[in-house]
């Protein structure tokens, strides 16, 4: 393939969809491509190859998937154009007829877009059933300040509405030794945080034969770590043991992502959930009996097949009363190939977009009421980089992004703040000397 760059150093942009797991992956492609020689643009850029990681999980993420592709191939028509992940899993076929692909790799083949990057065929379709783990990390190829380190892949839950086990396959785990191998290596490249990924972390166990309560214990003794998080954790796999050792190190921060979907009980027996409405209360107490000013993030589904007016009333009243302050807000979407796709009394897609903007709104009234809440208090903050209006941003222990006004470098820099003021949106703070 020529060049198309304008010197000899050829150049790849990525885009990443879906979730931190993905996010963590394109990472650790980013680093094999510069290893490689490769300059890393930004999407949109005239590239020699584009990487998309697509996610599936939704209509919504495979639309966006190809109106993707038709920007790629728009920005970069010489260039080779590569899609990836669980979307080109499930329907590769699909994505190789579009105009510009060249090769399609599914969750396990991405890893091997090195080895395929010269194959001279009209378009490639590379998809592996046996999908096998391959770790992977953020890294600082991708321009990230908070690192994800993948500690677990694929999943054994079969939830009625959910695709994501035949796109990547049964759970399975990393070591404790090479996932604190895997920390020590992003720490040497400068990073105070890492966020543990995977599809069903709290099932580490099962996939690893080690308990991820060993690996958390593990991590926070290296002593160049500033800060822990783990991404999403199903509320059945969170237990006291795993609480009480966060609890235990200043390291971990005051943030969990515990998904709900509904909060109705026969809406999630529907959904083939492990836990009832009584069990995720419980959940949630205890952390907030653990860290009083957590963070909390919920996956909420609107639009479940049969779901009635008071079935989603329960779930909008279940998540005002709950201390749940990130919501992360869907409507169902019918996935081929799942047991909800067969059901009765699908939701018609404007009830469903009402139900979505409804608890929406509460979200933002809710985060807004926590933000609030923090003025007067001081707090950690990770700082990320300057915004347009020249305010440096970055996060709070508990994820509330805060603004401050300054002249001093603060990329990649832990500093303690005073929150000050809540205004227009937004958390304004300054710097503690």
């Amino acid at each position: 393939m020529e060049n198309t760059a304008n010197n000899s150093t050829k150049k790849v942009s990525m885009h990443t969809l879906g979730c931190r797991l993905n996010f963590s992956e394109t990472g650790s492609l980013a680093e094999g491509f510069v290893k490689r020689g490769y300059e890393v643009v930004d999407f949109g850029q005239k590239a020699d190859v584009v990487f998309i990681n697509t996610c599936t999980v939704t209509d919504s993420a495979d639309s966006t998937c190809r109106n993707l592709i038709r920007k790629a191939h728009k920005s970069s028509p010489e260039g080779k154009i590569v899609v990836a992940g669980c979307y080109a899993q499930m329907e590769p076929e699909t994505i190789a007829n579009m105009q510009g692909v060249d090769l399609v790799l599914g969750t396990s083949e991405k890893y091997k877009v090195f080895d395929y990057l010269n194959e001279e065929e009209a378009t490639a379709i590379h998809v592996d059933k046996s999908m096998d783990f391959y770790g992977a990390a953020t890294t600082n190829s991708d321009g990230h300040t908070r690192a994800f380190l993948k500690i677990q892949d694929g999943c054994n839950y079969v939830c009625s509405f959910c695709i994501i086990p035949f796109a990547r396959g049964r759970s399975k785990a990393i070591s404790i030794a090479d996932a604190v191998a895997n920390a020590k290596e992003i720490l040497s490249q400068g990073f105070k945080e890492i966020v543990l990924t995977g599809v069903n972390i709290g099932e580490y166990e099962t996939a690893s034969g080690e308990k991820l309560v060993d690996m958390v214990k593990s991590l926070l003794e290296l002593e160049d770590l500033e800060r822990l998080r783990l991404s999403s954790v199903e509320p059945n796999t969170i237990t006291d043991e795993l609480l009480a050792v966060f609890k235990s190190s200043p390291k971990f921060l005051d943030h969990f992502h515990i998904p709900l979907q509904s909060g109705d009980d026969d809406i999630l027996t529907g959904m083939r959930r492990k836990y009832t409405v009584a069990d995720y209360k419980k959940v949630i107490d205890k952390i907030i009996t653990a860290f009083p000013d957590a963070g909390i993030g919920a996956d909420l589904i609107c639009g479940f097949p049969g779901e009635t007016n008071e079935q989603f009333q329960n779930t909008y009243n279940l998540v005002k009363e709950l201390p749940i302050t990130h919501f992360h807000v869907f409507p169902y979407s019918k996935r081929k190939g799942t047991t909800a796709s067969k059901m009765d009394n699908h939701i018609h897609n404007a009830t469903k977009k009402d139900r979505v903007n409804s608890l929406i709104h509460l979200g933002e009234a809710k985060l807004s009421m926590f933000s609030e809440d923090q003025v007067g208090t001081k707090s950690n903050v990770l700082f990320e980089r300057r915004n347009k209006d020249g305010l440096y941003t970055g996060y709070t222990t508990n994820y509330v992004k805060v603004f401050v006004d300054t002249s001093e470098e603060l990329k990649n820099t832990v500093r303690t703040v005073y929150l000050k003021e809540y205004k227009n949106g937004k958390l304004f703070a300054e710097l503690v000397q």
